[in-house]
């Protein structure tokens, strides 16, 4: 059932939507500051079996723990959007630049140092090689049907040039 006509209860709020759950720059770097202890003090694990004169043992090592956005946000109990809204004000956005340098340099260099997976941590700050071939003035590559008798001759004139040039290198 729908509102009575000319309702106006939407004046007794005293606010429109939910208050920033940061009200400073102070308070949201804080709040990354404990993430960054907490990634530090909660680092994964991962179990390890080795044998040595027929004995089978386990042993469990701690890992690093790789930062990232998602998990900040999910520790400061915010949604991505909401820290890209942090990320828009003017004051928050010194804060926001120096967590995801953070964040980035954390992943960067746990990758160096091979504790983190460098496959993985390169695709994620965009640092995969990529190369792209391309045809005549940057269009699509030209194929062709060549017959076997075409490529068998393509293939000898190849072969003769290569041992021409061997014989002349040699002085023969």
């Amino acid at each position: 059932m729908s509102a009575p006509i000319g309702n106006e209860f939407w004046k007794a709020r005293s606010s429109h939507g939910r208050k920033p759950i940061f009200g400073s720059p102070d308070d949201l770097m804080t709040a990354c500051l404990e993430y960054f202890e907490w990634v530090e003090a909660n680092p994964l694990y991962e179990t390890k079996g080795f044998a040595f004169q027929g004995v089978v043992t386990k042993e469990t090592f701690p890992k690093m723990r790789a930062m990232s956005i998602s998990g900040l946000c999910i520790f400061l109990d915010i949604g991505r959007r909401s820290w890209d809204e942090y990320r828009k004000r003017e004051d928050f956005l010194p804060v926001c630049e120096a967590v995801e340098e953070t964040i980035r340099t954390q992943k960067f260099e746990g990758a160096s140092a091979d504790l983190l997976n460098p496959s993985i941590i390169a695709r994620d700050l965009g640092l995969a090689d990529r190369s792209e071939v391309t045809g005549k003035d940057g269009g699509a590559i030209e194929t062709k049907e060549v017959s076997d008798n075409e490529l068998a001759r393509r293939i000898g004139f190849m072969l003769a040039k290569g041992l021409m040039s061997a014989k002349a290198s040699s002085g023969a």
